[in-house]
């Protein structure tokens, strides 16, 4: 009995075989697709990283020791906020002595030139004050014969050293002398031209006007000297000069600082870029203004649109390859970014709208297009414009609804 259950399943099989054993297998149709209307693009791709768009590296304007740490590494501050100090007793002290200097020279100013309104001669001459060669205007006659009580009397806080030389002011004459024919003689024993008194003063010195400009120069360099010790004092703190995160900060309270180094770096990552390199075979069609997408790895499947900003004319050496750097701006700063962080940038090359389009891997070599009809498949050459990722641009040789067979499908 099973014996015979054994020949029935052959015979079955063998049956079923015979039937099927002249048949064709069955063969999948090529894939299609329409011919419509719409955009074309290109686009280079490659990766980057988030960079701030402005970094600043600050440091103090002295040496010193710091006094005052008020912020540290991933901080958010503001612009003109107070981010460390030194001790600045120091530069305090300069700044009261340069402001003390000043006033003695405005002084001075000023009695030189009320002396130059009354009409009274002056003369410039150097003297030590306060461990200082200053010019000091001392006045004298100016031909007229001076009343003793005109004479002025030197400043006490102005000290000319004594000089060996005899007194230079000149006497007038006495009504009882009768006038000299000849010139007077000046303070050097030489003749005056025209009469009256010598322009010279004791040791040569300037008089008049010029008296007054020296008191000026000596304004000058006073306030110039105020300036710089107020920016010394100025730069015994760091402000940031922009709003923006910390990065970085190179030491604790009680460092001893040198005048320049950088102390805090500062971060503007509110204009966060994307710094992105590119191969040189698609650097050729990078141009500033270019529209761009940006995907973040912590931001699955959403895109954010950017502009390149900055194309590098130079190229960098990356092994056999070289490569040239481009800088991308987002349209809007998406929130929470990290510098440093990896980004996927596809910059979009060129762009056609509102043309005839077919898909990109329909297009064989040549420009062969596959149509197919009722009558069959046909082989056409057409004429193709720009040639996209997806789809490529037909300008003729076929038209809207006509069917195209995707190649390798």
């Amino acid at each position: 009995m099973c014996g015979l259950v054994v020949l029935v399943v052959v015979l079955t099989s063998a049956g079923a075989y015979a039937l099927t054993s002249g048949d064709p297998a069955p063969t999948a149709e090529a894939a299609t697709a329409r011919v419509d209307r719409g955009d074309v693009a290109t686009a280079v791709a490659t990766t980057g990283s988030l960079e701030p768009a402005q970094t600043r590296t600050l440091g103090f304007a002295i040496d010193g020791t710091v006094t005052s740490v008020k912020v540290r590494a991933g901080d958010q501050v503001k612009a003109g906020q107070v981010l460390a100090e030194i001790d600045a007793t120091e530069a305090q002290e300069r700044v009261d002595d340069a402001q003390d200097a000043l006033d003695d020279a405005e002084e001075a100013l000023d009695e030189a030139e009320e002396a130059a309104d009354s009409g009274t001669s002056t003369c410039a001459v150097s003297a030590a004050v306060g461990g200082q060669v200053v010019q000091v205007a001392l006045m004298s006659g100016g031909g007229a014969t001076p009343s003793p009580s005109a004479t002025p009397s030197p400043s006490p806080s102005v000290q000319p050293s004594p000089s060996p030389s005899p007194s230079r002011s000149t006497e007038a004459p006495s009504a009882s002398q009768p006038p000299h024919s000849s010139a007077p003689s000046g303070p050097d024993g030489g003749q005056v031209p025209g009469g009256g008194e010598s322009s010279a003063c004791p040791g040569g010195a300037p008089r008049g006007g010029d008296a007054v400009f020296a008191a000026q120069q000596r304004v000058t360099s006073a306030e110039l000297a105020l300036a710089e010790a107020e920016d010394q004092l100025a730069g015994t703190k760091i402000t940031a000069p922009i709003g923006g995160k910390v990065l970085s900060v190179g030491g604790a309270v009680g460092a001893d600082v040198r005048a320049g180094s950088t102390f805090v770096s500062l971060a503007d990552v509110a204009g966060m870029q994307v710094a992105a390199d590119f191969p040189e075979a698609d650097a050729g069609r990078l141009t500033v203004g270019l529209s761009a997408t940006v995907t973040l790895a912590n931001r699955p499947g959403e895109e954010f649109a950017a502009r390149v900003v900055r194309v590098s004319p130079v190229g960098t050496a990356d092994g056999d390859m070289v490569r040239y750097g481009a800088v991308l701006a987002f349209e809007e700063v998406p929130a929470e970014l990290l510098v440093g962080q990896s980004a996927g940038v596809r910059v979009k090359t060129g762009e056609v709208t509102g043309v005839l389009r077919v898909p990109s891997t329909a297009v064989r070599a040549e420009g062969k297009v596959v149509v197919r009809t009722a009558a069959g498949d046909e082989t056409r050459t057409v004429e193709v414009g720009l040639r996209g990722d997806q789809f490529t641009e037909v300008k003729s040789g076929l038209i809207e609804g006509d069917e195209v067979v995707i190649a390798g499908a």
